[in-house]
């Protein structure tokens, strides 16, 4: 079963970043076995698109909204706003910046070792990218990250950091 995405429901913020979701929201996406998202969120004239992963938490449905994205978004944590959710089609969960994707091109030896690292950590290196504004920032951490998985050097912090 495929699903396209959801309607639109109104959502707020718990706690600090925490948006819960209905059962009636989710309950195609679970069938499908998708525990990743795309999402889209609307405040009055502004809207942004994220990937975010579906938790249970305490028997409900949750997915992270933290204080950046409600800065982006316009929200504050008592306001309502309004969000969709759709099927995550990406490679990885999230959308690999095109610094790193020309990184990895360039380099297949690099990119074999990318391949086999899980999941988790192949998105937790593309979010190290994607925090950083200017392209060529994103180039040189792409770059970093490569020459060190080609050292042997596998530890997530170890790998931002510079070796050679």
């Amino acid at each position: 079963m495929s699903v396209r995405g959801s309607k639109r429901f109104e959502v707020t913020v718990e706690g600090t970043h925490a948006v819960y979701l209905s059962e009636e929201v989710i309950a195609p996406f679970l069938k499908g076995k998708n525990t990743r998202v795309k999402v889209k969120a609307f405040f009055e004239s502004n809207e942004i698109e994220f990937h975010a992963a579906l938790r249970k938490r305490l028997g409900r449905y949750v997915i992270t909204f933290g204080k950046q994205k409600q800065k982006e978004l316009g929200v504050f944590p008592s306001d309502y706003f309004q969000m969709e959710l759709f099927e995550d089609t990406s490679k990885y969960g999230v959308i690999m910046p095109k610094e790193m994707e020309a990184v990895f091109e360039s380099d297949p030896e690099a990119s074999g070792i990318f391949s086999n690292f899980s999941d988790g950590k192949k998105r937790s290196l593309i979010y190290y990218i994607k925090r950083f504004k200017t392209s060529q920032t994103r180039i040189d951490k792409a770059l970093l990250i490569s020459e060190n998985i080609k050292l042997g050097i596998m530890d997530q912090r170890e790998l931002v950091k510079k070796h050679y």
